[in-house]
């Protein structure tokens, strides 16, 4: 499904080849909610599934495939699923591949929602759970069991920064017949494959980098085979999580400018990263792109480059992290990241105050703990906020 043939950048501009009958530059906007068949039998053979045609837009769209197949080509998958919204695509995959009795590692510091959902519904049909940190192998060696059939990585893990090493999960998943999956949300195709080291399937939040420009809310699901992929496509359907096409037109305009807008928002990143390591008031810094990082090594094997993500521990702890919230000017006191806009939040006050304290200091969610979305301002202007913000503690 597809396109393997062109290299990256080109086919962020090109997308996987979509044409119409005149040819337009961009790919044009289907809205519509049915489709008109030419007659009775060309009708029976779409829903027979004899010829690949349209139907309803709920089942398929041309907007929406072009999108899906641009993304399956730059993660190199077998082909895309396109959802509502990121927690469509995890429920979406929860749906599809658990069943009762089933059981599923994760993370610990996994995006709040995708544990939240997992621990109080999913776990109300018989699904078992077990968070850890999966930057530790043996510790997802010790947690697999009889019933085990999800491996559900995020890496880097929101908001730790944590890094898992994909090739050797995959080795483990393979040995013990589980199903791998991972949230590229953090580091976008730009920077991670993990179908590359041999993951079942990869999702995004295409509200982030994908989209970039904070004005959609969409997931993405890509599976590296057809079986899974089929598996996959029925349950949303079914679920009626489909993407709208409009949307479908914004993503796959923002997708253009992937490349320059994480390039440019990393070189910011860095020096940010630095000025943070140095500051008094700074306990710790986790950016991949620093040597500090405990799996700074693994990121340069694994990632094409260190990201636009970065976590800090205030000294000052809940209290401290309230006062640097409340005092920055240019950077958006906001949830979400991957965007051109510089955003800041306050996970344990914010997108992990859900979590049970104890579960969430035990996944190294701390009091004091901030996540920085780096964007793409004049660095000198995000440092200067920074420093006005932190004298302010």
């Amino acid at each position: 499904m597809a396109k393997k043939d062109l290299r990256f950048n080109t086919l962020l501009v090109h997308g996987a080849g979509f044409k119409d009958q005149y040819y337009s530059a961009n790919v044009p906007i289907y809205q519509t909610s049915t489709f008109a068949f030419e007659n009775a039998d060309y009708g029976a053979k779409c829903f027979s599934g004899e010829i690949d045609g349209y139907i309803y837009t709920r089942l398929g769209n041309p907007t929406i495939s072009a999108l899906e197949n641009t993304v399956a080509a730059l993660e190199g998958g077998y082909g895309g699923i396109a959802t509502s919204s990121g927690m469509g695509a995890v429920t979406t995959i929860y749906m599809a591949l658990l069943e009762k009795g089933a059981h599923i590692i994760s993370t610990d510091a996994v995006y709040g929602p995708s544990r939240g959902v997992m621990e109080e519904h999913f776990s109300r049909f018989g699904v078992e759970s077990t968070y850890i940190d999966t930057s530790d192998i043996n510790k997802i060696k010790s947690s697999i069991r009889k019933n085990t059939k999800l491996l559900f990585i995020e890496t880097p893990a929101n908001p730790t920064m944590s890094i898992t090493d994909l090739e050797k999960c995959f080795e483990i998943a393979k040995e013990n017949n589980i199903i791998m999956v991972v949230d590229n949300t953090f580091s976008s195709p730009y920077l991670q494959n993990p179908i590359k080291y041999g993951t079942d399937v990869v999702f995004h939040s295409m509200t982030k980098f994908l989209n970039g420009h904070a004005d959609v809310v969409g997931g993405i699901i890509v599976a590296k085979e057809k079986v899974i992929y089929d598996k996959l496509r029925v349950m949303m359907i079914n679920m009626g999580c489909n993407f709208d096409p409009h949307q479908s037109y914004l993503v796959l305009r923002g997708i253009k400018t992937l490349a320059i807008r994480i390039e440019r928002a990393q070189e910011n990143a860095i020096k940010i990263a630095q000025y943070l390591e140095n500051h008094p008031k700074i306990e710790w810094v986790k950016y991949p792109g620093l040597k500090s990082h405990p799996q700074y090594e693994l990121a340069k094997k694994q990632m094409r480059g260190f990201g636009t993500m970065i976590s800090f521990e205030l000294k000052g702890g809940y209290e401290a992290g309230k006062i640097l919230m409340n005092n920055v000017k240019v950077a958006l006191l906001a949830v979400s990241l991957g965007g051109v806009e510089t955003l800041i939040q306050h996970p344990a006050s914010m997108t992990h105050s859900k979590i049970p304290k104890e579960s969430r200091i035990k996944a190294g969610i701390t009091d004091g703990l901030v996540r920085y979305s780096v964007g793409i301002e004049d660095v000198n202007d995000l440092i200067e906020d920074l420093d006005q913000a932190l004298s302010k503690i």
